[in-house]
């Protein structure tokens, strides 16, 4: 029997089978815990939690909560640019719940990490940070 025939066999098949499934409910938790910490920040900046589902909408509704101007939301489909308002935003949702400007890079650059921190934990909400 050949190496390649012997490695192929119904058990690494089998493991294979497993390690997807645990990875993807590994990502679906990842994303159910996003949305969930979404949808608290923005109930606790006195939005509608179903407003953090909605695509590009929830952008827009974060950009008022943050104090930015609504057009900012064109600024943020442009490639690069995006990226400059992205960062200026997550630093004005940090100050908007009384964090500093590392809590804004944390969110920036570990958002699954710090984002459930800033929905779950005791910050609150004190009002639009950019305005």
């Amino acid at each position: 029997m050949s190496l390649s025939l012997m490695l192929l066999t119904p058990q690494s098949d089998a493991a294979g089978a497993i390690g997807g499934l645990i990875g993807g409910l590994l990502y679906i938790g990842i994303i159910v815990l996003v949305i969930a910490s979404l949808w608290k920040v923005f109930v606790k900046a006195g939005q509608d939690g179903w407003k953090a589902i909605i695509p590009i909408y929830n952008l827009y509704v974060l950009l008022q909560i943050v104090g930015r101007p609504g057009w900012w939301l064109i600024l943020m489909l442009i490639p690069i640019v995006n990226l400059i308002v992205g960062i200026i935003v997550y630093i004005d949702l940090a100050k908007s719940f009384g964090k500093g400007v590392g809590f804004g890079i944390g969110l920036l650059l570990l958002g699954i990490i710090f984002l459930p921190i800033l929905a779950f934990g005791d910050a609150t909400y004190q009002g639009p940070a950019g305005a």
